[in-house]
């Protein structure tokens, strides 16, 4: 890993990778955004959206290269994103969808990341065609209102 990567950046890329959602808050700002293509969440909103993750997908695979420090409390990192959709994924504001047994790969995707004050601020996702969190819905077959 980037060692000249913030350390809250470290320590949340550890947490995802360990599925430990606890973890993962205490290095988000309580006012977190996290941007997506129609979507943006607070901090509570996107804690719920990885726990849903991970007991829908289980084996969900939190791959990535390098954190790329883009100066000014700015970074990047490319993640490559896998799993198995064999629980039941409630997602917050849609019915649950229960285990299709389908493998899910999203095309690599961007993730930035701004930090300020010790703590993740933002998070956006690059908006890209199967890119997450609606690559997922597609590739297991649902029919999903916009994420």
């Amino acid at each position: 890993m980037n060692t000249s990567a913030s350390q809250v950046l470290i320590d949340y890329v550890s947490s995802l990778v360990d599925h430990d959602t606890q973890r993962v808050a205490t290095t988000l700002a309580d006012d977190l955004m996290f941007v997506s293509a129609t979507r943006i969440l607070d901090k509570q909103q996107f804690i719920a959206m990885l726990n849903a993750l991970y007991a829908g997908f289980p084996d969900w695979n939190h791959g990535y290269d390098d954190i790329e420090n883009r100066g000014d409390g700015n970074y990047a990192i490319k993640w490559h994103q896998t799993g198995t959709h064999t629980g039941t994924w409630t997602m917050p504001g849609m019915e649950p969808i229960a285990p299709t047994g389908k493998h899910v790969q999203i095309p690599p995707q961007y993730f930035f990341y701004r930090v300020a004050n010790n703590k993740l601020v933002l998070i956006f996702t690059e908006p890209m065609v199967g890119g997450a969190p609606r690559g997922i819905l597609e590739q297991i077959g649902v029919e999903a209102p916009p994420l």
